[in-house]
């Protein structure tokens, strides 16, 4: 007889331990999510890691392309740069050469300035003494002569033409003209260190007259082409009447052959004096009208190098720039001029 005893468990408990059990049974949602990062982190790294090498390649190619794009723009830099330098060069030279020819041209015009100041100095100085020598000549002679020289003395000057200066005088007046016209002559020479052309028309009055011309041509020409400044033709009317063509070449008013120079000619006239109260207008005439009786009286032979009234009137238009008269002069020497 004992008694068995059933004691049902507690439902509280069972559900306890039904609790229990669960919670152990769950599962752990964190576990997952950290196997979910750590397949992501690899990924990543796989990921990395298959695009490293063309990175890496990128990183290789690219410092080449580099050192390929330095090089032309090296050359591009340096070919810039010389460009630059030679418009720097160009732009010096085409300041620096107008500088410098500007420069030399005020030295070279002081220099002439200068020169052409002591040459015409010295020239007036030699007139001077002359006419305090020649104390019988017109004042008007000094005067003209003076202006019409002077303008020879100036090498800054263009010089379009010559200094024609025609002396005359009467029969008394023949040593004063040939000493007076030698004088001048001298003192536009020596001021500027140079020397004279003298022809004597006298000693060539018999001569042919083609050869004349000739020989006076050679001779002006030769003179004025060696440096000489001046020439003296004594006796102008003594010259055989063709021969004087030859000075349409030196007193043109446009084409003569030597515009920097002087010619002095000489004529004498047949009358034993001239007037002291002639013009210089009337006195122009008178060696006008003489030369024309002289150069086409009927001796003269008409051929291709004789003189007519054409060619006459040619002529004087050229010599008859500044006709000037001489009075006779005391006390000069005998022999020989001052």
């Amino acid at each position: 007889g004992g008694t068995t005893v059933y004691f049902e468990e507690n439902p509280v408990k069972e559900n306890a331990k039904a609790y229990d059990s669960n919670k152990t049974e769950k599962p752990n949602v964190y576990t997952p999510l950290k196997e979910i990062k750590a397949d992501f982190l690899e990924k990543n790294q796989e990921c990395y890691s298959t695009s490293a090498p063309q990175s890496r390649s990128k990183s290789r190619y690219q410092p080449s392309t580099e050192k390929q794009s330095q090089p032309l723009a090296k050359n591009d830099s340096e070919s810039q740069n010389g460009f630059h330098k030679m418009w720097t060069l160009l732009l010096i030279l085409l300041i620096s050469v107008p500088l410098l020819y500007v420069l030399w041209s005020g030295i070279q015009d002081g220099t002439s300035s200068r020169r052409d100041a002591e040459i015409l100095q010295e020239f007036r100085a030699r007139m001077k003494k002359l006419k305090d020598t020649y104390q019988s000549q017109d004042p008007n002679l000094w005067r003209r002569a003076h202006a019409s020289l002077e303008k020879r003395l100036n090498s800054s000057h263009v010089h379009l033409e010559p200094a024609i200066l025609l002396l005359t005088g009467g029969q008394e007046a023949e040593k004063a003209l040939r000493c007076l016209s030698n004088e001048i002559a001298h003192a536009f020479a020596s001021s500027q260190n140079a020397t004279t052309i003298s022809i004597n028309g006298v000693e060539k009055a018999v001569l042919d007259s083609d050869a004349v011309k000739l020989e006076v041509d050679t001779e002006l020409s030769s003179g004025f082409t060696r440096g000489k400044k001046v020439a003296v033709v004594h006796r102008f009317e003594s010259l055989p009447a063709g021969s004087t063509l030859i000075f349409y070449k030196y007193c043109d008013h446009e084409n003569a052959a030597f515009k920097d120079v002087a010619l002095l000619l000489t004529v004498l006239l047949d009358e034993q004096s001239l007037r002291k109260s002639l013009t210089f207008q009337e006195v122009e005439e008178k060696v006008r009208d003489f030369l024309w009786a002289k150069f086409t009286s009927s001796d003269v032979p008409s051929s291709y190098n004789g003189m007519d009234t054409d060619k006459l009137s040619g002529l004087w238009s050229r010599i008859s720039h500044l006709v000037l008269p001489v009075w006779p002069e005391k006390g000069l020497p005998l022999e020989g001029c001052t």
